[in-house]
């Protein structure tokens, strides 16, 4: 399993979930298997992202796809203040 977490400053929560949640099908199709939206408890301007995916590879292409399609245009992002932070992570074994 990989997981795209994702974090960025907002304008306000309800313009940003409102277009989050226009891209729900491209999320079903890109393969996410759960996803969690959290936000700081002395931050409402802020969110964390974490969306969990079969493979490194369908991730990693995921990011690509906010990256080049989504955070690149205003009309799909309009509640992004700045730029987004994602990093494709994986399970670490310890021990």
């Amino acid at each position: 399993m990989a997981t795209l977490h994702i974090q960025h400053p907002i304008t306000d929560f309800v313009t940003w979930t409102t277009a989050f949640n226009r891209f729900a099908e491209a999320r079903r199709n890109a393969g996410v298997q759960a996803q969690r939206i959290q936000r700081p408890v002395d931050n409402e301007k802020y969110v964390v992202i974490d969306l969990d995916f079969e493979t490194v590879d369908k991730a990693q292409r995921f990011q690509d796809f906010l990256r080049n399609t989504i955070w690149s245009s205003a009309a799909n992002s309009p509640g992004l203040a700045g730029t987004p932070e994602a990093l494709v992570l994986e399970v670490a074994v310890v021990g």
